[in-house]
């Protein structure tokens, strides 16, 4: 593109923010338009970097996945240093125990680092485990980052790079001969020569896509103060089969998190959250003796193959990052670089052509 082109992001969730920082980086004029904060996607993880544990089945998926938590390391460093804040990355190894032998079906990719334990090792390895957990899949490649910590991270980072960002929310698309003309929003018409739409689960509300809401309630508890960060029992997180066990360096313990299908409402329930913390605590048993902290929810862009969309439209000007359903924590890096390349250097990388909207569109149609 050429430098005096500005760009407007749609939706400042991790995805939006992150393709705002590798764009500004490469000498764009970036905006960010973004509508509610407390809602997005952002808010309902728990920053698993988990693409063994998830057992992402072998193909494009794994692979943008496995490229992003590659990633990781470098890309956590390069925002802190603008930012001057931590993200709190942890490289921590993820553990997934089970409870009958029928549950270690594993996918077998012997290129990547991973071994199981038996019922003996397992107990060593972790103390404090459920007495049914008969074995579990030690994924040391695996780990989590803090999603609060990395997002204020990330805005400060824009910031810092003097990304504007706008608080608002997009009514409409104007769209004429093929490309975006302009966006009508709740403050006022704003134009810009290249448009990027990352607006999570309310994507379909501007566009024809097949992204809709899953709703995650979550919930956190606290480490005992006698329990010190160094002689803290678990030091990775548990994956178990209904509910996922991550500890923060700060002394927390996140609970999550539900799968719900149900639309745009709001709020924790009873049944759910009780759901939540009974499985967590069967699969590990000491949390039933700590305090409760807070209980959250937000809502993840799901897709019909629970795949993000990513690249061209059919409008020229318009470039999409949504639908990254359970992982957009995981895919920021690998998406920010991977579309920022797209947009500014006009650079595809082949990964690209399987998240192609094209993949749900019906002949005839226009996205």
């Amino acid at each position: 593109m050429n430098q005096s082109n500005n760009i407007l992001i749609i939706g400042g969730g991790i995805i939006g923010i992150s393709i705002a920082i590798e764009l500004k980086l490469r000498g764009a004029k970036v905006t960010v338009i973004s509508r509610d904060f407390q809602q997005i996607a952002t808010n309902a993880a728990a920053g698993m970097l988990a693409p063994q544990a998830e057992a992402i089945p072998p193909g494009k998926m794994l692979d943008l996945s496995l490229k992003s938590r590659a990633l990781y390391p470098e890309w956590v460093k390069k925002i802190e240093s603008i930012s001057g804040l931590e993200t709190s990355y942890w490289p921590c190894g993820i553990l997934a125990p089970v409870y009958a032998v029928k549950d270690r079906e594993n996918y077998a990719l012997p290129s990547l680092n991973y071994r199981w334990l038996n019922q003996v090792a397992i107990h060593q390895y972790q103390p404090g485990l459920s007495p049914e957990v008969i074995g579990g899949w030690l994924y040391p490649q695996d780990g989590q980052v803090d999603n609060r910590y990395l997002y204020k991270s990330v805005i400060a980072a824009a910031k810092e790079l003097k990304v504007e960002i706008k608080s608002g929310f997009v009514t409409e698309i104007i769209r004429k001969k093929g490309k975006i003309q302009s966006l009508k929003t709740s403050i006022g018409e704003i134009e810009a020569e290249h448009y990027v739409l990352a607006t999570g689960a309310w994507s379909q509300e501007l566009l024809p896509i097949p992204v809709f809401p899953t709703k995650g309630q979550m919930l956190s508890l606290k480490i005992p103060s006698e329990v010190s960060r160094e002689n803290l029992y678990l030091q990775q997180v548990l994956y178990g089969n209904k509910s996922y066990i991550v500890p923060r360096k700060d002394g927390r313990i996140i609970i999550g998190a539900t799968c719900e299908n149900i639309g745009f409402v709001d709020g924790n329930t009873a049944a759910e959250i009780q759901q939540l913390l009974g499985n967590a605590i069967r699969l590990y048993p000491v949390l039933r003796d700590y305090q409760i902290l807070e209980f959250w929810w937000g809502f993840r862009p799901n897709t019909p193959d629970e795949m993000p969309i990513l690249g061209k439209s059919h409008y020229s000007n318009l470039t999409l990052a949504t639908g990254h359903y359970r992982n957009g924590i995981l895919l920021a890096p690998a998406t920010g670089m991977l579309i920022a390349d797209l947009i500014w250097n006009n650079k595809s990388d082949p990964l690209l052509k399987a998240f192609n909207y094209s993949r749900f569109v019906e002949v005839g149609s226009k996205v």
